[in-house]
């Protein structure tokens, strides 16, 4: 067996492994490289590989750093499954349109000078169409199903919790009556997230496929983040400033949002005197919102008792979503206190580099990071400290407060890295240690020997690895017999729960509700017949 690392080696985007078994050839993931113009420069490389011989794609879960080179894997000819989860799914979906929009109006500016240069024109690395038709591609499945890829190849997707239907995917691969499992870990979630579980414990493997984004760092605690953030929005605000916060559009938007439903809903419900602005300027945000909507059987517990409450944690009464260009650019036109929540979170595209530039000279106004900053983004260079940036021709003097907090990473830090080994019952023969820059690559990499004398490997760009078929047990681990798992009485239980609700006629009554409280019934009563159909083909009823 073999593995070739195409991207997120000894770098934290451009997430893309080539799996190669005796008899079928794979890809795990599919990411955009971000951040300097020379790592950005990379997704237009060739990927090395025949791609008319790849079988499949799994992927992990829906940023860009793991999708964004699928509309190129299109354009270049690839017409093959792509497995995922059905959230997964629908944020790729959204997100792929927003990059191809963003890849064809960089080219266009790009060509405007090119044309003005007298050079000829470049394409966009693929288009809205290209986007839109490899969706067709993804084939969508639940979490803890067990996929049949094919006769040699099944695979489980796990709860990540890092962003809604994020998953680590558990392979498992059959060879002359052997059973290798490897395990992608995909992002892992830090597992204080407001919205989701947290990330499920993985039994075993032979070989484990891991990040290392955070493996150098101990993360601040999540709630002392959270109330740094309310603290400084408060001292922004009241002396007139504005509040930037470059956000991830998808996941970590919807977790401040939440957070600040909580607090001016419920903390300070009455004190009209605090309630600021809030502006959401973002339009994917807006509509991965709506998708987070969709997929509320995905939410904690707790976010799931909010939602049943009537109280749509999306909303509230000073937030305001901004939907359109002229919207956007009149929060540029007048002063007052507000919060501006907008894309990209690195602060490398997007309608939040209009925003900095005419936001970052006054002193009275602060930009918050909620997330990681890869190396050459606007995000990074303004952490590390630049006294002036560049932006759309302009210099503009770096006089705002700039504030990283680290608790709200969606990322797992070192301990919940190291703990997600150790829940392991069956310790991995060799680690693969992927998506960290070096010093969190390498100082993982040396724990992780350490403390479970396991050979670990800091793969290369493009480095191609050999390795021995392994012996799992599949048959012990994905059991079905009734004496290991009564998946019967457990159906039982939830029959008895549909039939009361069957009977109480009065709680569905079309009338009685908003026309949001219905939508969202209605698309949780879909969920349950396609789980209901994907049942009914595993058994054959």
């Amino acid at each position: 067996m073999k593995i070739k690392f195409l991207g997120a080696a000894r770098e934290v985007t451009g997430s893309c492994y080539y799996v190669e078994t005796e008899k079928h050839k794979f890809l795990v993931d599919c990411g955009l490289f971000q951040g300097s113009k020379e790592l950005e420069a990379k997704n237009n490389d060739d990927f090395g590989i025949n791609l008319n011989e790849v079988e499949f794609l799994l992927l992990t879960h829906a940023h860009i750093d793991h999708t964004g080179r699928i509309p190129l894997l299109y354009k270049r000819g690839f017409r093959r499954p792509i497995y995922s989860t059905k959230a997964t799914r629908d944020l790729a979906e959204i997100m792929l349109m927003d990059s191809a929009k963003i890849q064809q109006s960089d080219v266009e500016w790009e060509n405007k000078k090119r044309q003005r240069r007298g050079q000829d024109p470049i394409e966009p690395l693929y288009t809205s169409v290209e986007a839109m038709n490899c969706i067709s591609l993804f084939r969508s499945f639940y979490y803890d199903e067990v996929v049949k890829i094919n006769e040699d190849i099944r695979v489980v997707f796990r709860d990540a919790g890092h962003m809604l239907g994020s998953a680590s995917l558990e392979i498992y691969i059959n060879e002359n009556s052997n059973t290798t499992k490897i395990v992608f870990s995909g992002d892992i979630g830090s597992g204080n997230n407001p919205i989701l579980n947290n990330p499920s414990s993985i039994s075993g493997c032979d070989y484990l496929v891991i990040e290392s984004t955070y493996g150098d760092t101990i993360h601040d605690p999540y709630k002392e983040s959270v109330e740094a953030l309310i603290n400084i929005i408060e001292k922004v605000s009241s002396r007139g400033g504005t509040v930037i916060i470059p956000s991830f559009a998808v996941g970590r938007t919807q977790e401040i949002i939440y957070e600040l439903n909580s607090y001016y809903d419920y903390k300070i419900k009455d004190n009209y005197e605090k309630k600021v602005p809030i502006y959401v300027d973002s339009p994917m945000a807006f509509e991965a919102t709506k998708a987070f909507m969709k997929n509320t059987d995905l939410f904690n517990q707790d976010a799931r008792d909010f939602i049943s409450k009537g109280d749509n944690v999306f909303e509230f009464e000073n937030l305001h979503y901004v939907k359109n260009v002229d919207e956007s650019k009149m929060l540029n036109n007048v002063k007052f206190p507000r919060v501006i929540i907008s894309s990209s979170g690195m602060a490398t595209a997007g309608r939040v580099r209009h925003h900095l530039k005419h936001n970052l000279w006054d002193s009275n106004n602060a930009v918050i990071f909620v997330g990681y900053q890869a190396q050459g983004s606007l995000g990074r260079i303004l952490l590390d400290g630049i006294d002036e940036v560049k932006l759309f021709g302009e210099t503009i003097k770096v006089n705002a407060e700039i504030y990283n907090l680290g608790g709200f990473s969606g990322h797992a830090d070192q301990n919940i890295l190291m703990d997600f080994v150790d829940k392991m019952q069956v310790k991995p023969k060799k680690i693969f240690v992927t998506h960290g820059e070096s010093d969190g690559a390498e100082k993982l990499s040396q724990l992780l020997e350490s403390k479970y004398d396991v050979s670990t490997i800091i793969p290369e760009l493009y480095e191609e690895i050999e390795f021995e078929p392994g012996e799992y047990n599949i048959d012990e681990e994905i059991s079905t017999s009734k004496e290991n798992n009564d998946l019967y009485c457990e159906l039982a239980k939830i029959k008895a729960k549909i039939d009361r609700l069957y009977e109480n006629e009065e709680l569905f009554d079309s009338k009685k509700m908003s026309s949001e409280e219905y939508n969202q019934l209605n698309n949780q009563i879909k969920e349950l017949k396609n789980k209901v159909m994907t049942i009914n083909m595993i058994t054959g009823e």
